[in-house]
């Protein structure tokens, strides 16, 4: 089996080289200057237990790869820009190719399924960054993070490939499961991501203050609407425990996958596919959703701008809401659960 890992950033990047490290066959294809950084040096993967450079094939486009009955895509741009990459790997590659969506939010694999039949889901929990052409961060060591895959859409009976797979993931020191109800998962992270917004326009430290508990509130209410289910790992579960990150040096881990896009003035961000698939679903089963939808427009126009992120305090970006919208402080914190 071989990884051709398409979008080769913080998760992808961290992916490859830990399944290159574990023996896999592996092709990054990546961008501009951390392509050329890649192929002049190597990926250097930085982690608390100290860095490793990783001699890994790299290529700038999925045209550049010659396909292999054995290869597996991994889908690992942001969401923004799976549309764009699905139209060149079905350029590229034949229809039959297995096609993982490691990525936040939950329409990367319906935009996949319009194009490949062989579609899975994987749940990503796993701590990395980013920032400087070349290198990544796993802040999570010995564990760098969480792979839960199952086929999409769900199947009755297990699926040989996603058992695989999963094997492949923890060879290279991930934990992962195959999870028949892979959207469900997926749906349950959706609701962890909308943070990403939170720190990206207010600082980390707001992430977990008033704001979540109001914009997961709407999300919970929003999918209630739409009938969809969604589940959460329990927070005493061993296997969150598995995820410890810890700084790197002295250095601990920045901003999630948001607030990194905006310190890198990328000129885009996935808010649209994390909020705003929350009002989406508001919009179309009548469910107000003034918060996502605020976190929404002002991640866009700090991207638009080119600003960082930080860019309000919390009191700033509540203050911004329509008073229906801002119960008291108390019972928002207390929605964060």
């Amino acid at each position: 089996m071989r990884f051709i890992v398409y979008g080769a950033g913080a998760i992808g990047a961290v992916v490859g080289a830990r399944l290159a490290q574990a023996g896999c066959s592996v092709v990054l294809v990546a961008r501009g200057s951390h392509r050329e950084r890649i192929r002049a040096a190597g990926l250097r993967v930085e982690s608390p237990d100290g860095p490793s450079t990783v001699d890994i094939p790299v290529v700038g486009h999925p045209g550049e790869v010659i396909p292999d009955a054995d290869d597996v895509v991994l889908l690992t741009m942001k969401s923004q820009d799976t549309c764009a990459a699905l139209r060149d790997l079905a350029a590229a590659f034949p229809r039959d190719v297995p096609v993982c969506c490691l990525q936040n939010g939950v329409d990367n694999e319906r935009q996949a399924l319009r194009l490949f039949p062989q579609v899975y889901g994987v749940s990503v929990a796993c701590p990395t960054a980013f920032l400087e052409p070349g290198v990544v961060c796993a802040y999570s060591a010995p564990v760098p993070g969480l792979l839960d895959i199952g086929r999409y859409p769900a199947e009755s009976s297990p699926d040989p490939r996603a058992e695989t797979i999963a094997a492949a993931f923890r060879a290279a020191g991930f934990a992962s499961e195959v999870r028949p109800d892979i959207s469900r998962w997926k749906h349950g992270k959706l609701l962890s991501n909308l943070s990403n917004a939170i720190e990206a326009v207010c600082g980390p430290p707001a992430r977990h203050g008033p704001i979540d508990g109001l914009a997961r509130q709407e999300a919970r209410d929003v999918l209630a609407a739409a009938g969809i289910d969604y589940r959460l790992e329990d927070p005493a579960s061993p296997r969150l425990a598995l995820i410890k990150p810890r700084p790197i040096g002295s250095v601990p881990r920045p901003g999630a996958s948001t607030w990194q896009s905006l310190t890198r003035r990328t000129g885009s961000v996935e808010t649209a596919y994390l909020n705003g698939e929350i009002v989406l679903l508001g919009r179309l089963h009548g469910v107000p959703t003034p918060v996502n939808e605020l976190l929404q427009l002002i991640t866009d126009e700090i991207a638009r701008d080119g600003l960082p992120p930080g860019q309000l305090t919390t009191e700033e970006f509540l203050a911004r809401l329509p008073p229906a919208a801002t119960p008291p402080v108390a019972a928002a914190v207390e929605c964060c659960g």
